[in-house]
């Protein structure tokens, strides 16, 4: 699985980040970052559950 993110519509809430920080990060312009380039196994859940609480739906996990 791989997670990405759509920078320009991320309002940098941070949720998640505290869904699931060993996936994603914010980045020093205020915006959520992905850490890595395959999703670890053991991160797929709370990688998901950040995709469905980010409150503006930019984040996607293929």
């Amino acid at each position: 699985m791989k997670a990405y993110i759509l920078k320009a519509d991320c309002i940098g809430c941070g949720l998640c980040v505290s869904d699931c920080p060993e996936v994603f990060e914010m980045g020093d312009d205020g915006k959520a970052n992905v850490l890595v380039n395959e999703i670890p196994k053991e991160s797929e859940s709370c990688a998901i559950e950040a995709k469905e609480d980010c409150p503006v739906n930019v984040i996607t996990i293929e």
